[in-house]
């Protein structure tokens, strides 16, 4: 009989959404990763910044273990921060700092989630107050939720840039079927829209 490790288990599926977003910004230039896709102007790696925010918080902040010893970088959350700071990278922030930083929030989550247990109590004070307290549980949960949104998002905005799609490399969860039965799938459901609006 296999034990039941759920920790494990939370943390499993926590890796895989980290790996499938970093993942959308390989082989892309610098434009590619920063250009905003939509009319809210998600781009790859405002996602990755977003998330690495995230886990930083949750993992760090709301279990007393806050990550930045100094000064937060201006982005981080403050009493009056930009709106959607967490979005977008800068210009004087490359690709490799904003996953650097990722990476070390995967670090620091990490260790947080190997020191506690599930059921330890933690406190996030910039929710409404009859919410603010919380278990590693349910952050653990929350993130892993928040985490595959934004690689969710991330596939779309990869596949609009150059057409990839997938899930993980080497897991990509589509069928094996080349550009031209994409190209005929697309069209067929453009007739059924037409038709089912008509």
């Amino acid at each position: 009989m296999i034990e039941p490790n759920p920790k494990a288990d939370l943390l499993r599926y926590l890796q895989e959404a980290r790996d499938a977003l970093l993942w959308k910004l390989d082989g892309l230039s610098e434009y590619d990763i920063r250009r905003p896709l939509t009319p809210t102007g998600t781009n790859l790696l405002g996602l990755v910044k977003h998330v690495a925010g995230v886990e930083l918080a949750y993992f760090g902040d709301t279990f007393g273990r806050p990550f930045f010893e100094a000064a937060p970088p201006p982005w981080w959350y403050t009493e009056e921060p930009e709106n959607n700071a967490d979005m977008w990278a800068t210009a004087d922030e490359s690709r490799e700092q904003i996953v650097g930083l990722y990476r070390q929030a995967w670090a620091h989550s990490d260790r947080t989630i190997a020191a506690l247990a599930l059921d330890a109590a933690g406190h996030v004070p910039w929710w409404p107050e009859a919410r603010q307290e919380v278990t590693l549980h349910h952050i653990l949960v929350r993130v892993i939720s928040d985490t595959q949104r934004h690689a969710g998002h991330a596939d779309i905005v990869r596949e609009l840039i150059d057409g990839s799609a997938g899930y993980l490399q080497g897991k990509e969860n589509l069928p094996p079927e080349g550009q031209e039965w994409w190209e005929n799938h697309r069209n067929r459901l453009e007739r059924v829209a037409r038709e089912a609006d008509a």
